[in-house]
């Protein structure tokens, strides 16, 4: 691992290898599954590795090397799928452990990708918009040039540090080198006007949302954990308050949970009473940060965010943040991962044997690829979704309301009607179809972790994603 600028950073980093990480977890969870050693060994590997440096020049005329990586792990499945990150702790393994993950992720919640993921050793707050678009266009060149982009090779998207912005940037780029008719394809998370999707930009937080209602539902599991059904009254906090956690947070609060602590960089406050999530964001934007705000306490420092009394805690920041250091003092009942890979193996093992329902990663924050894969199936097909039916469904629903008030002799207000005749737009149906997936996921992963008698959901959605993935290398004859 190369040498960071600060030595306690390096040697925090150092004791949680990212994928090695992951590899534990995949570990864990083969030894419940019927497959040959080699063919275990096929599924964990990455199987392409595309390291790229390249120079930019700067606004002020120096030249500087720009470090970057891709990693598409899986082929079982193609195109492979997985975000672009911006970050000063981008490397290699990092790229790797979350490559792994959205194969896994993928299989998971059935979507039909093999993982990937890319990162630039950047910290974007160094850099111009100018430079930034120059090195976006770069890194996209060098992965073209070697055929690590494409609708039907290896679709990016947004990650941290990234956005619509960039995923338009990367569409233009391409679109200049390749003439093909799908290559809105090529990307997704981009902007609506370049064939993004509606409903992209909340869809990871939306999906730790309905997986953590759809958690909060099992009456047996909720009885466990001295905790009501239902998401309504219960007390959460967030660590991070970028696209994920706000979203996450926005959808929870409506669904009556109370927002109680958060944390970011800059540090962390904590209120029993309450923080109101729209009012903290406008001031975080006033100030430039979320201390003294309202009458909440300003904690020490942000990770004192894990041990304040809460019954869900939802880290949705960047990795190995839940560790064997901190482990024992956590009083969540249930931690929700929005984020990858937060928890490293061993302070999942802590949190288990004191009870915690832990919802993975793996899982949970897989909304921005369901969507993703929304995108790319409207971009791969040149219709938006809603537009050859939406009109027909209006109009017939119309005729059925006009026939109930003919039958109960009720007129109905023309707000009514409204609402009974809406026919279904792009975002409802996004919308309805991540939560399907999300549900449908979640009763997998609970079934498999009553069958084999589990205590833990993260080790029942791998087994969940290494048989789908497992099944598809013996379909494909490579392990005969």
């Amino acid at each position: 691992m190369k040498a960071q600028n600060n030595d306690n950073l390096t040697t925090y980093m150092s004791t949680y290898k990212f994928y090695e990480q992951v590899n534990k977890n995949f570990d864990k969870a083969a030894k419940y599954t019927r497959f040959d050693k080699g063919l275990l060994n096929q599924i964990k590997v990455c199987n392409t590795v595309y390291h790229v440096t390249f120079p930019i020049e700067k606004d002020d005329g120096r030249i500087e090397v720009i470090e970057g990586w891709r990693v598409e792990h899986s082929h079982h499945k193609m195109p492979t799928k997985g975000g672009i990150r911006y970050s000063h702790k981008v490397d290699e393994d990092e790229t790797m452990a979350l490559a792994a993950l959205m194969t896994y992720k993928c299989a998971i919640v059935d979507v039909p990708f093999g993982g990937a993921k890319g990162g630039i050793k950047i910290s974007t707050r160094d850099y111009s918009d100018r430079e930034l678009e120059k090195i976006t266009r770069r890194y996209t060149f060098e992965l073209i040039k070697k055929g690590f982009i494409g609708p039907a090779v290896d679709v990016p998207a947004p990650d941290y540090g990234t956005g619509a912005r960039e995923m338009g940037w990367i569409l233009d780029t391409y679109r200049q080198i390749n003439n093909d008719i799908n290559a809105e394809a090529c990307v997704t998370g981009k902007p609506i006007q370049q064939g993004g999707i509606q409903g992209r930009k909340e869809a990871t937080g939306r999906g730790v949302y309905f997986g953590i209602r759809e958690a909060c539902n099992v009456k047996e599991d909720m009885e466990k954990l001295g905790l009501s059904t239902g998401v309504e009254g219960k007390t959460f906090v967030v660590q991070g308050l970028g696209n994920v956690g706000f979203h996450a947070s926005k959808y929870m609060t409506e669904a009556g949970a109370k927002l109680v602590g958060v944390a970011e960089i800059e540090g962390a406050i904590y209120d029993p009473n309450g923080i109101d999530l729209n009012k903290l964001m406008e001031y975080r934007q006033d100030t430039g940060s979320i201390l003294g705000f309202g009458t909440s306490t300003d904690l020490n420092d942000s990770s004192d965010i894990f041990t304040v009394e809460c019954d869900i805690l939802i880290p949705a920041a960047l990795e190995s943040q839940i560790t064997d250091e901190n482990a024992n003092d956590i009083k969540a009942k249930i931690i929700a991962e929005a984020a990858n890979g937060p928890t490293t193996s061993h302070a999942h093992d802590v949190l288990k044997d004191r009870g915690a329902l832990i919802i993975p990663d793996s899982y949970l924050n897989a909304g921005g690829v369901i969507v993703s894969y929304f995108e790319w199936l409207k971009d791969i097909q040149h219709v938006r979704y809603g537009r050859m039916n939406k009109r027909f469904d209006e109009s017939s629903f119309m005729k059925i309301a006009r026939e109930i008030e003919s039958i109960s002799g009720k007129k109905f207000t023309d707000e009514e009607l409204k609402n009974l005749t809406h026919g279904a737009e792009e975002y409802d149906l996004v919308d309805s179809g991540l939560e399907e997936t999300m549900i449908n996921a979640y009763q997998q992963i609970r079934e498999i972790r009553d069958e084999h008698d589990l205590d833990d959901l993260r080790t029942a959605a791998f087994i969940s994603a290494i048989n789908k993935i497992g099944i598809m290398y013996e379909q494909m004859g490579i392990f005969p």
